[in-house]
């Protein structure tokens, strides 16, 4: 799957989004190594710090349906955003969690609302040195 087709499928899942305080809309579609394609959407909360990104949303059902060794790639889109939206630090760690666990780099296509600015980043260049299943002897 070509980057564009990836981010066009964040694009559609932040419709669904839920986020009546920031207004700003967030999808993310996830490449699995078996061509499926996994979104999700932020999710807000009156009490804040309970939201949900939406790359947490997608990887929550990644792992729901037993795709977590599998993530390949993963595209993030947020409107109305016109510089490329990044995955914040609590993301960039849980997906440092299947990036151990599958034992291959994610690619991270970063895109503005309107898709005209693209950015792409490998995971270990966003969150060097992380700290993941390794450190506890989980993955080798």
């Amino acid at each position: 799957m070509n980057p564009t087709d990836l981010i066009a499928a964040a694009r559609d899942a932040a419709k669904n989004a839920y986020a009546p305080y920031s207004e700003f809309k967030v999808g993310a579609a996830i490449l699995l190594t078996d061509g499926r394609v996994v979104t999700g959407a932020n999710v807000e909360n009156a009490s804040y710090g309970l939201s949900l990104c939406a790359e947490t949303v997608a990887l929550a059902k990644v792992a729901v349906e037993g795709g977590m060794n599998s993530v390949a790639e993963i595209a993030v889109i947020g409107f109305p955003s016109k510089t490329p939206v990044r995955p914040c630090g609590r993301c960039r760690q849980i997906l440092n969690e299947a990036a151990q666990i599958g034992r291959r780099d994610i690619v991270i296509h970063c895109s503005s609302g309107n898709g005209d600015m693209i950015e792409q980043h490998l995971l270990s260049d966003m969150l060097p040195h992380a700290f993941g299943p390794a450190d506890l002897g989980i993955v080798a």
